[in-house]
């Protein structure tokens, strides 16, 4: 990996770790819209791969493969955020079901049910479902976008502009000292059980929709739809608690 001046082989590492980048792809494809090629997000994360080469430095305390996979996903994101991959229309959408949550977990002390977050909407439930399903892979969740309090300069927003490579050379040093780890863990023990195992099976066992669905005896659409307003409770307990903190 190394040659005789000690510096990266790019050659040799873009070989070698081109399996980590598709890798990488696939788990951020399969959380995004169908119209969001795996090949452009391959080749972006290519280039965040030949990035990494030339800016490691082994005193950064981060091991190559760690350092890299944070340059990989931001050179992704900043391909989706280039090309517009999601409308102004989804976008606020996300966020007006975020907003419905929020303001029902603040009135009743607990999580609300779809029914009554619908009910806030003026939605029925069935349109409710259907909106869960058109924003599902909109509501991308990354500790970076708590930082702000806000959802709008999201972190998509933040990665087209640089600022927060700038900021944070090491993303995932910086996610344990600001103690968002544990914030997660909180706002995730604080869901209902089934968005909970949902969440479980999609992150930790890597599993696709249809095999959730199974799991959980639903339909795949019935998955994406689950997924979206667990998303949409994470965001608002995340937002809530770096709040809390910063008050």
């Amino acid at each position: 990996m190394y040659t005789a001046q000690g510096r990266i082989d790019k050659s040799d590492t873009l070989a070698k770790y081109a399996p980590l980048v598709r890798r990488l792809a696939l788990q951020l494809v399969a959380k995004l819209p169908a119209s969001v090629e795996l090949d452009d997000m391959i080749q972006a994360g290519m280039l965040g791969l030949l990035d990494a080469a030339n800016r490691y430095q082994e005193n950064q305390g981060a091991q190559f493969e760690t350092y890299a996979s944070q340059r990989i996903r931001g050179a992704m994101l900043d391909e989706l955020r280039a090309n517009d991959w999601l409308s102004r229309g989804l976008r606020q959408s996300s966020r007006s079901v975020d907003a419905a949550v929020q303001a029902l977990e603040q009135k009743l002390a607990r999580a609300p049910s779809e029914r009554e977050i619908a009910q806030a909407m003026n939605l029925s439930l069935e349109e409710y479902q259907h909106l869960l399903q058109e924003i599902h892979g909109s509501q991308l969740v990354y500790y970076e976008d708590q930082e702000s309090g806000s959802n709008e300069n999201s972190f998509l927003d933040r990665q087209a502009s640089g600022s927060d490579r700038a900021n944070h050379n090491d993303p995932l040093e910086h996610m344990l000292e600001s103690g968002m780890r544990h914030m997660l863990v909180e706002a995730i023990a604080q869901m209902p059980d089934r968005e909970r195992l949902l969440l479980s099976l999609y992150y930790e066992q890597e599993m696709n929709l249809r095999e959730i669905g199974a799991v959980l005896e639903v339909s795949q659409s019935r998955v994406c739809q689950l997924h979206s307003q667990a998303i949409s409770r994470l965001r608002v307990r995340l937002n809530e608690s770096r709040c809390s903190e910063a008050a």
